[in-house]
């Protein structure tokens, strides 16, 4: 075969983009054809990007391309007689295709024959039948050898092996196709010889030659002068392909005008070839051409076959029969992907290509010619811009989310009659990226906690979903510090989950509600986020015991309260002042005496504190007494603190009448209930009108409060900062130590207009440097209406008021205690 490499030739159109090479056939697997790249004038680099293959239409491929080299190889066996057994030029056609974009080249491969067959007689043993009285010069047709070659390898002379009666000579059919005849050069005689042995051989024109060899054995008969005469010297005649078994193709006729065993002519086929074989047959007495196999025009169109009439008395003649097998659409098209992709990005934007389809129909004419659609509401489309490709490229944006697969079927059509169709599904996977963003199931949360819940005390769960898929949907939570850092530190959350737990126990006091600003952001790139907002409203417990303000309580000293001897029952001797940092019922208090020197001497108002005489002094009380006063909150467990109230009589301070009870005594219950079952009885008949007094009342406490804190109390004695560290408590006197004062209202106690304690608003009221940066503590003399100045105090100490002479005592306004606003 390696003579014949010259014969690959390249022939290459520009105009049409199609490569011709001439190659010669039984070229070895993986022998180069010619380098496609170098003939295109293609980039070697660019086939394997843009996927650079060679697909030919049928099963078999025979040819690859090579991407590092550009160069067409030899993939399969070319046999040309295989492939085009009755055609002088053998043409096998192929297509380049590359992608990215599409792009598509013919490729026409000339197989040029071989002398790779020998000629081969279909009988071996030519038995002929000769009448002695044949005449000299007669002619005696003898079958042909068949060399499957064409050109200069099919067979070119026959040869005669030596004798003296007979010589070959050759003769034309009407084709134009050569065959042997035995011609007699010598009268014959059976009586001296009856059998005459010879060799046939026919030779073909290759290099080296090849030859094949037939016997003819020669028997002389007496007289048959007449041979078999065909009506026609070719037969044709049209069948349908798939044509059931039996079906009659033509009647062939041969007439002898011999009488008797030589006037009997049968029918044979002389010579049938491979593809022809097994499907019609011969009637050997009638003449009748059969169908008794598959007949397939895209297999064979046209059988040539070689019909022999012989008679008994062994004369034979031959003709030609030629059969045209008529297409019908017997063939669906058929779809091939040559290139798919399993999945597409939901990013992708209208015309991306998805796969690359070859639709084509082995049939002819219009039962060949094939039309392809898609499933319908599908956001894909075909596009075909080559013959017989086909491009299934997206048509719409795509959402995973709202549809993640699609089974796109594509249905081809023949325009055949009745039309064939098939269909084939292509799975597409829509691919996830990350174009949503969580969602929080609330926009706001709100939840309540109690106080002094333990580290780590779970609060409430926050939940957020992404439509997406994959790392695109994993959510992670985050509190964003930014929003509020402060209220940010007393909460912490899980990534994971969303749960949002406690950093460290809440304190009402401190804080009564705050809000955060959770983030949920996905695992995608870039990550989306999206926010909600937790509202935390902080519930009080009762974990604040009410803090004693006046009497100042010390172990080093204790403000000792003065009265005259004098006073009345009823009189107001001092008044026990207390606060809650609670709030609400936990900050409701309750005054009551637990210890006294005399018990039936003094009583405290339940809740105000106030301690009043109830009876007047006698000569034999003790001049000192001492009261020890429980102080009590309205928690659920009560907390509660004790102070030490301590007392002196004194004959010369003089009796003042405003701090007398010129009412009731508060502390009987009898007048008090009377009292209340009145007001009660009152306020149900008065419904109509209790709207009016609460507006009232709101109103004229408003005003109170704001004359409160806008007007002077330099004249009246103030708390040391001490008292104003817990949160919530009124601080008037400005030291910074309270919270919003706007939390607090000003009320009015029993008897305040005889005399009263408030919180100042000025800076220090004695000489000496007190404590709360500078304040000091002073008392009132109201005999010379004058301030003196004490010595300074501990931070727990308070000033204590005191009267001189109850003569020169001159009215005082009304005093006000603040206290907070929930109480």
């Amino acid at each position: 075969m390696v003579l014949y490499f010259f014969l690959i030739i390249p022939f290459v159109s520009g105009v049409f983009g199609e490569v011709r090479y001439s190659i010669p056939e039984e070229m070895k697997q993986g022998s180069v054809i010619g380098n496609l790249a170098r003939d295109l004038g293609l980039d070697i680099t660019e086939l394997g990007k843009r996927k650079a293959r060679v697909v030919a239409e049928g099963s078999k491929q025979y040819c690859e391309l090579s991407t590092e080299t550009g160069s067409l190889l030899v993939s399969e066996r070319m046999d040309r007689e295989e492939l085009c057994a009755q055609t002088a030029v053998c043409v096998v056609q192929f297509q380049l295709l590359l992608e990215n974009p599409l792009k598509v080249y013919s490729l026409i491969l000339e197989v040029q024959d071989i002398n790779d067959n020998s000629p081969v007689f279909t009988n071996g043993q030519i038995e002929l039948e000769l009448v002695e009285s044949t005449i000299l010069g007669r002619r005696f047709p003898l079958e042909s050898a068949r060399d499957p070659d064409m050109g200069t390898n099919t067979i070119k002379h026959y040869r005669l092996s030596q004798n003296d009666h007979f010589v070959l000579e050759m003769n034309k059919q009407v084709n134009a196709n050569a065959y042997p005849e035995l011609v007699l050069k010598k009268a014959l005689d059976r009586e001296t010889q009856s059998d005459y042995y010879l060799t046939i051989s026919g030779i073909d024109g290759g290099n080296p030659l090849r030859s094949g060899t037939a016997s003819i054995h020669i028997h002389v008969l007496d007289a048959n002068d007449n041979v078999p005469v065909f009506s026609q010297r070719i037969y044709k005649a049209f069948v349908a392909e798939n044509s059931p078994p039996g079906t009659l193709v033509t009647k062939i006729n041969a007439t002898d005008l011999d009488d008797g065993v030589y006037g009997e002519v049968t029918y044979s086929f002389s010579h049938v070839s491979d593809k022809t074989r097994g499907v019609v047959e011969i009637d050997g007495v009638t003449g009748e051409v059969r169908v008794i196999g598959l007949m397939d025009y895209e297999d064979v169109n046209v059988h040539e076959l070689d019909v022999q009439a012989k008679d008994g008395g062994g004369q034979s003649s031959h003709c030609k029969l030629i059969i045209d097998v008529i297409d019908l659409n017997d063939n669906s098209p058929v779809i091939s992907v040559k290139s798919a992709s399993s999945s597409v990005s939901e990013d992708s934007s209208p015309g991306t290509m998805v796969a690359l389809l070859n639709v084509y129909d082995l049939d002819t004419g219009s039962s060949g010619r094939v039309t392809c659609h898609i499933t319908d509401n599908v956001p894909f489309r075909l596009l075909s811009e080559v013959k017989n490709y086909f491009m299934l490229v997206t048509d719409d944006i795509l959402d995973r989310e709202t549809h993640a697969a699609f089974n796109i079927t594509i249905t081809a059509v023949d325009s055949g009659s009745p039309p064939l169709f098939s269909s084939k599904v292509i799975p597409i996977t829509v691919s996830d990226v990350n174009d949503n963003a969580p969602v929080f199931s609330q926009e706001l949360y709100t939840v309540n906690i109690p106080e002094n819940r333990p580290q780590g005390t779970s609060v409430i769960r926050v939940t957020a979903e992404d439509k997406d898929f994959g790392s695109n949907a994993k959510i992670h939570y985050s509190l964003q510090l930014k929003s509020d850092p402060a209220a940010t530190s007393f909460l912490s959350i899980n990534s994971e989950t969303g749960d949002i737990f406690t950093s460290h126990p809440f304190d009402y006091e401190t804080a009564s509600h705050f809000q955060v600003v959770v983030s949920a952001c996905d695992m995608g790139n870039p990550p989306l986020c999206s926010t909600c907002t937790v509202r935390v409203f902080v519930s009080d417990q009762n974990d604040n015991a009410p803090v004693i303000l006046y009497p100042v309580q010390s172990s080093s000293f204790i403000a000792e309260d003065r009265v005259p001897l004098a006073a009345p029952k009823g009189y107001l001797v001092t008044k026990v002042i207390a606060v809650d940092a609670d709030a609400g019922h936990n900050a409701w208090l309750s005054y009551r005496i637990i210890k006294a020197t005399e018990p039936e001497l003094f009583s405290v108002g339940l809740h105000c504190g106030e301690i009043r005489t109830l009876r007047p002094f006698y000569e034999d009380d003790e001049v000192k007494q001492t009261l020890e006063v429980l102080v009590e909150d309205n928690g659920p467990e009560s907390l509660s603190a004790t102070a030490t109230v301590s007392i002196a009589l004194g004959d010369s301070l003089p009796v003042v009448d405003e701090l007398s009870d010129f009412g009731e005594d508060e502390s009987a219950p009898s007048n008090s209930n009377e009292d209340l079952v009145f007001y009660l009885i009152v306020a149900l008949a008065s419904v109509s009108g209790l709207l009016l007094v609460l507006i009232s009342s709101v109103v004229y406490v408003k005003l109170c409060r704001r004359s409160f804190y806008r007007g002077g109390a330099s004249n009246l004695p103030v708390f040391p900062p001490t008292y104003g560290g817990p949160p919530h408590y009124s601080d008037v006197s400005r030291w910074g130590t309270l919270d919003d004062d706007s939390r607090y209202n000003s009320f009015m106690t029993t008897g305040s207009w005889r005399g009263d304690f408030r919180f100042s608003t000025g800076g220090s009221v004695g000489s000496g440097g007190g404590v709360g940066g500078g304040s000091g503590i002073g008392i009132i003399d109201y005999d010379t209406m004058t301030k003196r100045s004490l010595p300074p105090l501990k931070n727990d100490s308070l000033v204590r008021l005191t009267t001189s002479s109850a003569a020169s005592l001159k009215p005082k306004p009304r005093g006000r205690l603040s206290v907070p606003r929930k109480v």
